[in-house]
């Protein structure tokens, strides 16, 4: 079990602060997007739920607004954004750390993750009827079909779905990971705090 006391969650709507350090939901921003928070579940490289169930997709306010802007260039393709990570309790990181210490697939705690300061976003794709599309790997599978740029092994398919998620992020001014084509930070990352609230189902 993580060290995190479930009963004692901080509603994100009561964090102190500007309107742009609130942490908000993003699925008051993008409706349609597809919720799919692997470390709520299994399905994921530690093999283990991380985040509580029910878990919600917490960003900064002005994170949420450019990720509502890319769902809205996506949809115009008929895709819908699908999301697999938010928001990140330091707790959590952490704990991911402790269970697989190594850089590269875990960020260190001690510098932190954008994803702790609400400020990064893992995210793939969905029809419209919110099946997934074809993708280079599944989400956490990491290895050099993950790489932003690959190509070696990838189907047009999945380079062209790749390559459409990856510009419809970046015209909003997300930045890919270059290691992972489904995490993108935000330029709102400098000077964020990270944070440690816990997850709120």
């Amino acid at each position: 079990m993580l060290p995190l006391a479930w009963a004692a969650l901080v509603a994100a709507a009561r964090i102190p602060g500007p309107a742009d350090a609130a942490l908000v939901d993003a699925t008051h921003f993008v409706p349609d997007a597809v919720i799919d928070l692997r470390y709520a579940t299994s399905s994921n490289f530690l093999g283990r739920a991380v985040y509580p169930p029910g878990a919600r997709c917490l960003l900064l306010r002005p994170v949420a607004e450019r990720l509502a802007r890319a769902a809205d260039r996506l949809r115009a393709r008929g895709l819908r954004l699908r999301v697999y990570d938010c928001y990140r309790p330091l707790a959590v990181q952490r704990e991911m750390w402790r269970l697989v210490p190594r850089k590269g697939f875990v960020a260190d705690p001690a510098k932190g993750s954008n994803h702790n300061r609400g400020a990064a976003v893992d995210v793939g794709l969905s029809a419209p009827d919110g099946s997934e599309v074809e993708l280079p790997t599944p989400f956490d599978a990491f290895g050099p079909r993950a790489r932003a740029g690959a190509t070696a092994g990838v189907s047009a398919t999945a380079r062209r779905n790749r390559d459409l998620l990856r510009a419809a992020m970046e015209a909003e001014r997300f930045r890919v990971n270059r290691s992972e084509w489904w995490h993108f930070d935000a330029p709102e990352a400098r000077g964020a705090p990270i944070r440690d609230v816990p997850l709120e189902p």
